[in-house]
């Protein structure tokens, strides 16, 4: 497939609580065919660990 399905863009930031929930979706991201792009970000917002992952779409 040589581009993202259902319209999803090539380029997607992932972000939210460093939890089961964030991890499947990245997860589910990379089962579509999307790659991660460097590593992720993680800051701390006084509560919880934030966690941001960028993917790609491969492009050939």
């Amino acid at each position: 497939m040589s581009t993202p399905p259902d319209g999803l863009p090539a380029y997607r930031v992932l972000t939210g609580p460093d939890d089961e929930t964030f991890c499947r979706r990245v997860s589910e991201a990379l089962a579509l065919g999307y790659q991660l792009h460097e590593g992720p970000a993680v800051t701390f917002n006084g509560d919880r660990v934030i966690v941001a992952q960028a993917l790609l779409w491969p492009t050939g």
